[in-house]
């Protein structure tokens, strides 16, 4: 085996200033689906608990669609189909910004929140009937009883499964690679291609995943325990 391993040339120069560039717009583009896909997730999983039939019908329809079909297909969907399915107005505003990100953190957020809205909805269905009750008898709305009451004891139960969620996401960003995103894994591609050192290019990719989800995950994790502690029960 005659190859010359060259770990500088990954990390120096401009191949290393690609590799930062890749890291800076997956950290982007996974912050802002995480937090769009938290928000959706959490509204999807309100409508199915509510008692408004075409809600709860619209919120199992979401859920089943996105999380049954594969997270490709649906980058390509938004990616090609966005013109048929958003309004007007709202594609020329993204053609004027990175169409391409745009794309990638709609396709992120709604294949995600599919499977957060699972979990925030196995995590209410945790806590007793009574509270919810209990809080309807005290003049709460149900709005502001999930609000107050119950999602905040949910989200402690679901810390785990969330953690989980959010590394998916990130890891699953690599695949906007396809639509022309330029994160790191599109980045370890052009560096093999111009190099043909791939083997460099993606250990320091891969490595540099591993320590990103290693981070979120403690980060949550410590959320969890300073922070959540008031909702204890």
């Amino acid at each position: 085996m005659n190859y010359d391993f060259n770990w500088g040339l990954v990390l120096s120069g401009e191949y290393g200033q690609w590799i930062v560039q890749g890291v800076i717009t997956t950290l982007q583009i996974s912050a802002i689906s995480i937090v769009f896909s938290m928000l959706l997730g959490t509204i999807i999983a309100v409508f199915r608990l509510s008692q408004i039939k075409p809600l709860e019908w619209f919120s199992i329809a979401f859920t089943e669609f996105f999380r049954n079909t594969p997270l490709l297909v649906q980058i390509f969907f938004w990616y090609f189909g966005s013109d048929a399915v958003l309004p007007k107005v709202v594609n020329q505003w993204l053609y004027k910004q990175n169409f391409e990100f745009a794309a990638g953190v709609i396709a992120l957020t709604v294949y995600t929140s599919a499977f957060i809205a699972e979990e925030i909805r196995s995590g209410i269905f945790s806590i007793p009937k009574t509270q919810l009750e209990s809080s309807r008898a005290t003049g709460l709305s149900f709005i502001q009883a999930m609000r107050y009451v119950i999602l905040p004891q949910a989200f402690r139960i679901i810390i785990p499964p969330l953690i989980s969620q959010f590394l998916n996401l990130i890891k699953n960003s690599s695949l906007c690679m396809t639509i022309g995103v330029m994160e790191l894994t599109y980045m370890a591609r052009q560096i093999e291609s111009y190099t043909f050192h791939g083997f460099e290019a993606f250990t320091v990719a891969t490595l540099i995943y591993l320590f990103i989800s290693l981070i979120v995950s403690f980060a949550v994790n410590q959320y969890n325990k300073y922070f959540l502690k008031q909702y204890s029960w």
